[in-house]
């Protein structure tokens, strides 16, 4: 799909998304807050508890220090309500500078800093220093405003901190790379790679000469097609991770044919694996080329692997188990809109090269909607309430893998979809498919929100009436229409925000209210085959369970026969279903 452009009101939206956790914290701190999340770390914890600001901060906002990494960060953050308005004054920008300056010198100058400094800041600007002079760690400074920066006074803050701060480098974001930014972050490729070095394959007859560049003058879009080892890419993922792959539309799919069969190249004819596999294609926000010190490789920015993610992890996998095997690379660098400028070219792009590539492993319809925004929302939603969003394709490990060590419960985005088209649409629009129902016709209304009780409501709902059609041949044909008529006896109770909550934790528990639950479940599938008996034809003419649950418009005609005189369960799914309700309304909160 589409994204439109961003403006003050999305960056406000994610910062107020924060706040809601977070009510103590200023917009600025806010701000802080969402840069460091979106391109230093994902660890909302460390973000939250590196927070400096206030009074005799002297413009230290946060202080974060990755003892993986081996890397500090100093940032000053200035928020402005409209961006790009505002102009940085010099005196702030080169404060910063001289943070750097001060904190990699000698004592006297790093003492002259803490003077009347905040205690809590002092400490924390003690703890990097500590770090950079006894451990070797490296110091990265942001200045990142909402406003604009001139260029020359950015290139003067970069000069004094790369000349006179050892070790340290300084980066200034301002309210047009903000935003770009945001964009990636609702893209869900937050935090981003920042940099990777791409080492051209050289040697064993093979000659790095050998790389066509491209560059279209009319779009600025500028391509290198080159050869990797096995080696070589296979480092590039160890030191990226999975989020090198955050723009792929799938995760890793484990042993399929495909990959078992780039195994087995690279087991048997690794020489030929160049000639057999399609290779591997990149995104990136800028690529240049440098040869020093007997290398020749492509330092990229912001690289994404679009196509070859199972290419890729297949080979780190087999790397250093057979004999050597190259690969092809594409690398694509795609310039980004302004604020005045294309804000769809990156996406649009991007989406199109995904669907005229991945052919190997066919892409189906749910797979192109993963990294949609709406997706990637809600799996932030759900994710707040315990549970993990599975919007992606990928190996069950995989899935868990991404999850960490925290206990979450395991939702898959297609079951999501059929409980949404289930409740609230024509069940018969389910029997047709999950995939249809990432088709644009139905999208928007399968997923209209990015509310997470919305979706536990229904899919928790699914959930239990599954279970009442579990072992019943003949239910599971009827299953989605008893959904369908089990939620409209249900909706009205979780309207509320407090009630859906409610809802969704007692699923979670095997008590007296699920078992009752249960029970007016069986009662209505009951009534639910009856009608399909009633209903279904004499003689020749007559449908199997198949077929006649597969009628649109069935709920209206389910809805004549239950209250009609020839229902033999009526009177024991109201019975069942009270019973229900007032177990409910016992063990949740008031509305």
């Amino acid at each position: 799909m589409k994204s439109a452009k961003l403006t003050e009101a999305d960056l406000q939206r994610e910062i107020s998304d924060y706040r809601d956790s977070l009510p103590t914290l200023s917009d600025d701190h806010l701000f802080v807050l969402f840069f460091l999340r979106a391109f230093v770390t994902d660890d909302v914890d460390a973000a939250v508890k590196s927070l400096c600001g206030g009074s005799n901060d002297k413009g230290t906002d946060a202080a974060l220090i990755d003892d993986v990494a081996r890397v500090a960060f100093l940032l000053q953050g200035k928020y402005r309500k409209q961006i790009g308005e505002k102009t940085e004054s010099r005196n702030d920008v080169l404060g910063l500078a001289h943070l750097g300056v001060a904190i990699t010198s000698d004592d006297e100058a790093f003492k002259v800093h803490l003077e009347q400094l905040s205690p809590e800041t002092a400490a924390r600007l003690e703890a990097v220093r500590s770090r950079l002079h006894r451990r070797g760690y490296r110091l990265q400074l942001f200045y990142v405003t909402t406003g604009r920066c001139s260029a020359k006074l950015v290139a003067e803050a970069e000069r004094l901190v790369r000349v006179s701060a050892k070790g340290a480098s300084l980066q200034v974001f301002d309210g047009r790379q903000v935003m770009q930014l945001l964009s990636d972050y609702l893209d869900g490729v937050a935090p981003p790679v920042a940099s990777l070095d791409l080492e051209l394959e050289s040697g064993r007859g093979i000659s790095s000469s050998g790389v066509l560049q491209r560059v279209d003058g009319k779009t600025g879009i500028e391509s290198w097609i080159f050869s990797m080892s096995d080696v070589a890419l296979a480092s590039v993922y160890q030191q990226a991770g999975t989020r090198l792959f955050a723009r792929n539309v799938r995760g890793f799919l484990g042993s399929t044919e495909i990959n078992r069969g780039m195994e087995a190249t690279l087991r048997k004819e690794p020489q030929r694996f160049w000639y057999y596999n399609n290779g591997v294609t990149m995104v990136c926000d800028d690529a240049k080329r440098q040869v020093g010190q007997g290398r020749d490789f492509l330092r990229v920015t912001n690289p994404q692997i679009i196509n070859g993610q199972q290419t890729t992890r297949t080979l780190a996998r087999e790397a250093g188990k057979t004999a050597r095997a190259s690969v092809l690379v594409r690398v694509i660098r795609v310039p980004r809109g302004g604020l005045d400028g294309p804000v769809d070219q990156f996406d649009s792009l991007v989406s199109r090269i995904v669907q005229a590539t991945n052919w190997q492993n066919a892409i189906r319809p749910s797979d192109l909607m993963a990294n949609d925004r709406r997706q990637i929302e809600i799996e932030r939603q759900l994710r707040k309430c315990g549970y993990w969003y599975v919007r992606k394709r990928q190996t069950k490990g995989e899935a868990r893998r991404l999850a960490g060590s925290r206990r979450y419960i395991m939702i898959k985005k297609e079951e999501v979809a059929q409980a949404v088209a289930a409740c609230d649409l024509d069940p018969a629009i389910v029997r047709e498919g999950k995939e249809y129902l990432f088709e644009e016709r139905w999208y928007s209304h399968v997923f209209p929100t990015a509310d997470p009780y919305y979706y536990l409501t229904r899919y928790k709902l699914m959930r239990e009436v599954g279970y009442a059609a579990k072992g019943y041949p003949e239910r599971a044909y009827a299953k989605w229409l008893v959904l369908r008529f089990m939620w409209g006896h249900l909706q009205r109770h979780v309207r509320s925000r407090a009630s859906a909550e409610a809802f969704t934790r007692l699923s979670e528990r095997n008590g007296q209210p699920l078992l009752l639950l249960n029970r007016a479940c069986n009662h209505a599938f009951r009534g639910a085959l009856a009608f399909f008996r009633k209903r279904r034809g004499k003689g020749e003419r007559a449908q199997d369970v198949s077929t006649f649950f597969q009628r649109k418009g069935l709920e209206e005609d389910l809805a004549r026969f239950w209250a009609g005189s020839g229902n033999p369960v009526r009177g024991s799914f109201r019975i069942a279903w009270l019973r229900f309700e007032h177990a409910f309304r016992a063990s949740a909160p008031s509305r």
